[in-house]
């Protein structure tokens, strides 16, 4: 059988994609508009794609598509059930941001916790001109050393960010959440965590259960000094309600790479935050040169395995 292979984002993988060793048609494209998949994926038999959106109403105009490979840990772009009633197979990449995301998460945590962008700010102004001494402690700095992690999923990207905290000496708090878990790991009940952690990271999917995990309520239950790091889903925390949070003095700060919204076409009020205890980058976090090669790789690896009657990395 000769597959038709359509990668419907290939310009969201930074890296190169080998092509299939079984035999196959290829066809890419750098980007895909939703009105644009039916027609794109016509015949396909393995579609390729890293955010569009493949809905039941979608698929149901499909009905040569046999495998979907997603340039992604998180598939909830893809309605699994649908494919699952369908016999389409469903792969997903893992572990290719183990080291990428919890560096990004570090890096937005040790500037918020030494208030770089808070002395940038001043050294652009030309305070540090005008000083009496040889520095100028304008912002408070806080070590890591010493302080709490609070860790909201303990998948790979969870476990490889503790490892670091720990490095830094840190204390480690997973919080726990309903089944399934990790084995292995102690688990702290939610509530404690987000009253003793100094820092709490978001590590987790989104579904259902976690959307808006982080509200105004767990935002005020948080120490006044504490910062939150978002590098997992947009969805995991009610943006407004951060938004109050900073402006009401509820937590130290916050470091964000993700929104609800992505691209934020038409404005986004988080766009518009503009203090130096938040930080906003634009869902990089995973995109390291070495972590979008792993990627590209076991995407193709998958859609291999799983042509070879030997899948691997399936979520249906």
């Amino acid at each position: 059988m000769t597959h038709r292979v359509v990668f419907l984002e290939r310009d969201s993988v930074k890296a190169t994609v080998r092509r299939p060793r079984f035999e196959h048609t290829w066809t890419e494209y750098p980007s895909t508009r939703p009105d644009q998949i039916v027609e794109r994926l016509q015949d396909a038999t393995i579609a390729l794609i890293n955010k569009s959106q493949l809905r039941e109403a979608v698929l149901a105009q499909l009905p040569t598509l046999k495998m979907i490979g997603v340039a992604a840990t998180g598939y909830d772009c893809v309605d699994v059930a649908a494919c699952r009633a369908r016999g389409i197979a469903v792969a997903n990449i893992r572990h290719y941001a183990v080291h990428t995301v919890p560096e990004h998460a570090f890096a937005l945590i040790l500037a918020l916790r030494r208030n770089l962008l808070a002395y940038r700010r001043d050294v652009e102004a030309g305070v540090w001109n005008t000083a009496t001494n040889f520095c100028f402690l304008t912002h408070d700095i806080n070590d890591l050393h010493g302080s709490t992690l609070g860790i909201v999923g303990e998948g790979a990207i969870g476990q490889a960010t503790a490892a670091i905290a720990r490095g830094f000496g840190m204390r480690v708090l997973f919080a726990d959440h309903a089944p399934p878990k990790a084995d292995g790991v102690d688990y702290t009940p939610f509530e404690q965590v987000l009253a003793e952690a100094d820092v709490l990271s978001l590590h987790c999917p989104l579904t259902p259960a976690t959307r808006n995990l982080i509200g105004l309520e767990q935002m005020r239950a948080m120490k006044r000094t504490a910062l939150l790091i978002n590098t997992a889903r947009g969805g995991l925390v009610d943006e407004a309600a951060l938004i109050r949070a900073l402006d009401e003095g509820l937590i130290g700060g916050a470091g964000f790479d993700v929104l609800t919204t992505e691209p934020p076409r038409d404005g986004h009020p988080l766009l518009d935050v503009r203090r130096p205890n938040f930080i906003l980058t634009p869902h990089v976090a995973w995109a390291s040169n070495e972590a979008m090669q792993f990627l590209a790789d076991q995407l193709i690896d998958n859609v291999e395995a799983w042509a070879d009657a030997r899948p691997q990395h399936l979520v249906t």
